[in-house]
């Protein structure tokens, strides 16, 4: 069973509107308020607040008179943005993120609704506070027999409203076990090299809209803060950005559905794309191809369909090692697409030799436990094995 979540576009109506837009509001006013309790608390006093704390305290802002508006958005969304917040709060602590900033309102928002305070009658949703269904796009039908444990409503920057179904999905959708097993090279040029020599382009949202863009930017920079103009000039600029975001999506969910229903092990780079775009002159078009979107689906997409999906080490030289010989060159720069092994003598495309490396590599990983160090070939089972048990 897995737990999964399909996003719909709704439409709802000005009554609605209104309810929404102030349910998120009340929902990053609580959050930003328990925010600066917990970290004021620890600045002043070195008292660290938790999540009981801040329920105790939203309680406490409920009666005073200037926050009496809380009292009429449903109390579930506030909860579960306190709960949000010890989430942020508990990754901060583990080392996985940053220190929890505050939401702004320019950014939308989102506010989720749990069984309590949502229904789900006749195909219908019905939320908290309001007595008419909210106008959904089913784009796609729940599968028969789940029923959603949250909905989660969503405001875009551009201004579009969306809608999240979370459930437990009881299919069993293992696919036929396959014996292909390919290697990907994610590059620039060209977004995806397979090990079978594939070369799968790279469409460059972001370039496609980059004229629109820059002309919506410009024209936002000449508007005055605070204007209804400045305003508009801002949704608009959000759009252009959901449509090259919605567009690089698309690819990837149709390239990454097609390589793991063609393949049964998939292998690739274990890449670090947030000190890749440190290089300036790169930035924009590693940020534009999305690999870690591409890696991240993959994996889930592997664990659905009963496929497997093999990260290699970062550091092994897959560009500069000769599949056929195992040479590896000292230097490669990226402007040399083509090369000869001075050891063997055969002839390689950059892309494809890498591709195969990969392969390789993930193949001794997932078969023999073997690491792609040099120094560390040997396989780790055969190690263990060698191990003498303590006296």
């Amino acid at each position: 069973m897995a737990e999964k979540a399909y996003r719909y576009r709704f439409y709802p109506t000005t009554e609605q509107v209104l309810l929404l837009r102030q349910t998120l509001g009340c929902v990053r006013l609580i959050y930003n308020r328990a925010l600066a309790e917990r970290t004021q608390a620890w600045y002043e006093r070195q008292e660290r607040v938790g999540h009981a704390q801040t329920s105790s305290l939203l309680t406490t802002w409920k009666k005073d008179e200037e926050l009496a508006f809380l009292n009429d958005v449903s109390s579930v969304p506030l909860q579960q943005g306190l709960r949000h917040l010890q989430s942020a709060f508990t990754n901060f602590f583990a080392g996985r993120t940053q220190y929890p900033t505050f939401k702004k309102k320019r950014n939308g928002g989102s506010a989720e609704f749990t069984r309590s305070a949502f229904c789900l009658k006749d195909g219908q949703v019905f939320l908290a506070k309001s007595d008419q269904p909210l106008k959904i796009r089913w784009s796609r039908p729940l599968p028969d027999g789940v029923e959603p444990s949250t909905v989660t409503v969503r405001l875009s920057p551009g201004g579009h409203w969306h809608l999240s179904l979370r459930f437990d999905d009881p299919r069993d959708l293992t696919l036929p076990e396959s014996s292909n097993a390919v290697g990907l090279d994610m590059g620039i040029t060209s977004l995806v090299t397979v090990s079978t020599g594939e070369k799968v382009a790279n469409p460059t949202h972001l370039k496609r809209h980059h004229k629109r863009l820059r002309m919506a930017q410009k024209s936002l920079s000449r508007k005055v803060k605070g204007s209804r103009n400045r305003d508009k000039a801002r949704r608009k600029v959000a759009r252009i950005h959901q449509w090259i975001t919605d567009s690089r999506q698309d690819h990837l969910h149709k390239l990454t559905t097609r390589l793991i229903r063609e393949n049964q092990t998939i292998a690739v780079e274990s890449l670090s794309v947030v000190n890749m775009v440190k290089n300036h002159k790169l930035a924009r078009a590693i940020s534009n191809a999305g690999w870690g979107e591409l890696v991240r689906q993959l994996e889930y997409k592997a664990q659905w369909y009963g496929r497997s999906v093999v990260k290699i080490d970062k550091w092994f030289p897959s560009s500069k090692r000769c599949g056929s010989c195992g040479h590896v060159v000292d230097k490669l720069p990226l402007k040399i697409r083509e090369w000869d092994c001075p050891s063997c003598g055969m002839h390689h495309d950059r892309d494809v030799n890498a591709a195969r490396n990969i392969l390789a590599a993930g193949l001794a990983v997932s078969v023999c436990g073997a690491t792609v160090r040099p120094e560390e070939s040997k396989s780790r089972k055969a190690g263990a094995m060698k191990q003498k048990p303590r006296s």
